[in-house]
């Protein structure tokens, strides 16, 4: 991490001659500009600007109709990007480079702008402080390596994909050292950024890895998420590599998940979700937390499962869940009570996949969990045993569609997020899917273009 005085120190003594000014997109990539250092210390530290389509935009940059906020009528207009001098740091695995995330202000009134991924959460974690309590979080990040470039991918060689190693390498020491000189580098350049990286280990797939970063407060661990999902695409492509979050890149291969955990703190420090008296010492309030969640699960299946590709990653016997149940321990569950006992109990949702954004997932479930705090929600029975052939238990949404549907008529979210930010999200939950009803894909061409 850097001050503006350091960076100021590190640019005189050249060190540093370029920073990202960057913000969140939709899709949680990092959107912005390259600043010359001398120009940002002399002014660019304060604001600068960019098109307000980038929060009305699809994965592939289209300028998508129907969203409230901007349009080809409004003129596409400016946001204001508001750098937060507290994200500011090094970047080791770009050369003489710094990184600053930012704010997306309206150009005019310098109010935040309500449908932004980061103002989003940052809502919520208020909301959250003036009820008494810091929320804290940690992801769990799992995505592929594959040999080939994105250059070759690209190129033609989608359907030839090799991953890294070729058999499941689930806490594999052996194969993981062949993996070594991404994951080294990834480690150790977030460590250098000032992202307090834990670990990295082999997943429950040929070529699959998972980074885990410390636990954190909530708006924390969204920054140091994204900026995670950059590094690891920035270092692979560097080393001739590629990687993917995609949540189901292969329906015959396990899926990549971004598991959140979760839990309530004091504002003094004290573990609100621990009462060594309570069942596996679980508060009241945790209790009434997971309540909510629970209750609101298909309601904000739509921000932790964002695409169409995302549903394909609930299937049974895989460790991806299809039941919004909680237990403890229970990786077939929804939600599974870990650290039971100990300051440490918290909420992993296993839900959500590694193509969400950490943003909106952690606002849709901070704002379940207080819904369910407010309400004075009661906890179900624990699910105990295999979920997957529980027959009555609640099923998360199979299909996007259907998350939309349970989206769009939350009154809990409309309540928390506003109805402009809803709306916002289900226009593009809603255009994932209307591109992909209109595409024809490889496999009906495989299926059918000689046998139908």
């Amino acid at each position: 991490m850097m001050t503006l005085h350091e960076l100021r120190a590190a640019f005189e003594a050249g060190e540093i001659d370029t920073v990202l000014v960057a913000a969140p997109d939709m899709q949680s990539r990092l959107m912005g500009k390259r600043f010359h250092a001398a120009h940002f210390l002399e002014s660019g530290y304060q604001e600068t600007h960019c098109c307000n389509y980038l929060l009305a935009t699809d994965m592939e940059m289209m300028t998508v109709e129907g969203y409230a906020s901007t349009s080809w009528e409004k003129g596409y207009g400016d946001y204001v990007m508001k750098p937060d001098l507290a994200t500011l740091r090094r970047l080791p695995w770009l050369p003489g480079t710094a990184l600053v995330l930012c704010d997306l202000l309206d150009h005019h009134t310098h109010e935040e702008v309500a449908v932004s991924p980061r103002a989003i959460l940052k809502r919520q974690v208020a909301r959250a402080r003036e009820m008494g309590y810091v929320a804290k979080a940690a992801t769990e990040l799992e995505f592929f390596i594959f040999e080939q470039s994105y250059e070759a991918l690209r190129d033609g060689g989608a359907d030839l994909l090799t991953p890294i190693s070729g058999y499941n390498e689930d806490y594999h020491l052996f194969q993981t050292s062949k993996e070594e000189p991404l994951m080294r580098a990834l480690r150790n350049g977030l460590y250098g950024a000032g992202i307090p990286v834990e670990n990295s280990k082999g997943e429950a797939e040929a070529g699959q890895a998972e980074i885990n970063i410390r636990y954190d407060e909530m708006l924390s661990t969204a920054d140091f998420h994204v900026i995670t999902k950059q590094a690891t695409k920035e270092i692979a492509h560097g080393l001739g590599k590629s990687v993917t979050f995609m949540a189901k890149y292969d329906h015959r291969r396990a899926g990549s998940s971004s598991h959140v955990h979760q839990s309530l703190w004091s504002l003094d420090g004290a573990p609100a979700f621990l009462d060594r008296g309570g069942e596996y010492g679980m508060s009241a309030l945790m209790r009434q937390y997971m309540a909510g969640q629970l209750a609101h699960a298909g309601e904000i299946t739509a921000l932790l499962a964002p695409y169409v590709n995302s549903y394909k990653r609930f299937c049974v016997g895989m460790f991806a869940p299809t039941k919004a149940v909680w237990s403890l321990d229970n990786r077939t569950a929804g939600f599974r009570v870990c650290g039971d006992g100990t300051k440490a109990v918290r909420v992993e949702c296993r839900i959500g996949g590694a193509d969400l954004n950490p943003y909106l997932a952690c606002a849709g479930l901070l704002a379940a969990g207080l819904a369910g705090i407010e309400g004075g929600m009661e906890l179900e029975a624990e699910m105990r045993g295999d979920s997957y052939q529980n027959a009555q238990a609640r099923e998360i949404p199979k299909t996007l569609r259907h998350a939309a549907d349970l989206l769009e008529g939350s009154a809990m979210l409309r309540a928390a997020f506003g109805d402009d930010v809803v709306d916002h999200y289900t226009r593009a939950a809603r255009w994932e899917i209307e591109e992909h009803d209109r595409v024809v894909t490889d496999w009906e061409r495989r299926r059918l273009l000689e046998r139908g």
